[in-house]
Formats: C-alpha cells, structure tokens, sequence
C-alpha cells in the first residue's frame, strides 16, 4: 500500500481540503466518548468500517485500519495525540489508493452542561495529484459521515 506524509496538529488549518462538523448532543462526554474508543467505532456511519490493531489501553501511538465504500479504500491509521475521555487525533498512513498525500481526523467530545456534550470532528486532506480531481467526492462522502453521526447521536 502507497505510504502518506505524517502530519502534526497544524496540518488541521493548513491543508487544501478541510471538513468539519460540531453537533450539540443530548447524552453525557463520557458516553459518546465510550462510543468513539469502542469496539466498532464510527459504526454509525454508512459505508465506514474500522477496527482496531492495537491492544487497549489506547493511547499516541495507537493504530486502527478502515474501510471506506465497502472496502474500495483501506487505509491504516496512527493516533498522534490521545487525551482521554476528552480528544484523539490520527493521521493515514498507508493507503490502498494513490489518492491522499495526507489525510488526518480529529475527534473533540466536550461536556456542555448537565447530560449534554459538544462533539465536534475535523478532516484534513492533502490530495494527490491523482486524487485531485476526486476532491469533489470527498466532501459529499464525509457529509454523509457527518449526517451520520448527527442521526445517531440526535444532535441538534
């Protein structure tokens, strides 16, 4: 599988492509958060699949893999920063296409008073001169991801 580029934190403001969503959610941090770090993450959202390849506790460093469109692109992921209970952010590092140079997620769940959190989730991608004109499939595919995880979560 093609390699991509590592990424830090500011590959988040920096890349060509971004995509982000925040949703108020009606169930308490600890439990959304229990839902991202689960055994199925991201269930929720159709045509994603992802499983993890590290044994817990989970934590920088840890690795999962993902399938997206049923297994049209794989990808391996690396988690760069883990704060427990509260953010978790990965970057790709292989990929079965020569589509991304990059592509980095970052996940925030924060409390947002009583029984209630802020769930918010940031995509980065740099694309390959391959994956450029792809770009147009990128946005429709991660809103779907997003209105997802909206449904599943009765966000408002």
């Amino acid at each position: 599988m093609p390699e991509l580029k590592p990424v830090d934190e500011s590959f988040f403001d920096l890349a060509p492509e971004r995509y982000a969503e925040t949703w108020s959610i009606p169930l308490p941090a600890e439990a959304v958060w229990g839902e991202l770090v689960g055994e199925r993450p991201l269930h929720w959202c159709r045509g994603l699949s992802t499983n993890w390849t590290s044994p817990r506790p989970f934590g920088v460093g840890t690795t999962r893999q993902a399938k997206v469109l049923g297994g049209a692109i794989k990808v391996q992921e690396r988690f760069f920063l883990w704060e427990e209970g509260h953010r978790y952010a990965f970057y790709v590092t292989e990929a079965n296409v020569p589509v991304f140079a990059s592509l980095a997620e970052d996940y925030v769940v924060e409390p947002d008073g009583p029984g209630r959190c802020r769930y918010s989730w940031r995509v980065a991608i740099a694309p390959t001169a391959v994956g450029r004109p792809g770009g147009s499939l990128n946005r429709p595919l991660f809103g779907s991801f997003f209105r997802d995880t909206g449904r599943y979560f009765g966000a408002s």
